[in-house]
């Protein structure tokens, strides 16, 4: 099978993959994904871009940043198609991030519970808008109104 008989369209990218049109042209304006354009610019994809942008995908879906993503990316040779073990490694680079965020969500949601419950609606001891009065020690007046 020739070169052209492996592509895919962008039509074909997005169904095969479940990612809209405009989400596949967004990917390549960022250098996450790479198409060759045809004599009558058309995009053609090559297949293995289905696995690169599932990697994208999985990726944002446990709240990795598209610059963290591309920048993963680009450590890639020109042609490379991600393998399992790329996919390891990527995850293990994540992980010391992904668990930091959970443990402030985690604290986060803690802190919010108790907020709820205590009905103080002081934004001087608050721990979630105001955590040690910061905002009193930049000055008076509504500090988050005036930017700081």
């Amino acid at each position: 099978m020739d070169v052209i008989g492996m592509e895919l369209t962008v039509g074909e990218l997005a169904a095969r993959s479940g990612v809209a049109v405009s989400a596949l042209h967004f990917y390549e304006r960022q250098g996450l994904i790479t198409s060759r354009r045809t004599s009558g610019n058309q995009r053609r994809y090559r297949r293995d871009m289905l696995r690169r942008v599932a990697l994208i995908r999985m990726a944002q879906r446990v709240g990795i940043p598209l610059a963290d993503i591309a920048a993963v990316l680009a450590t890639f040779p020109p042609g490379h198609v991600p393998t399992r073990a790329d996919w390891q490694r990527m995850s293990e680079r994540w992980r010391v991030e992904l668990d930091e965020r959970i443990r402030r969500l985690q604290q986060i949601r803690d802190e919010f519970t108790d907020c709820i419950g205590c009905g103080c609606m002081s934004l001087d001891r608050c721990p979630l808008i105001n955590p040690g009065d910061e905002l009193g020690r930049q000055g008076p007046g509504p500090r988050r109104l005036l930017g700081g």
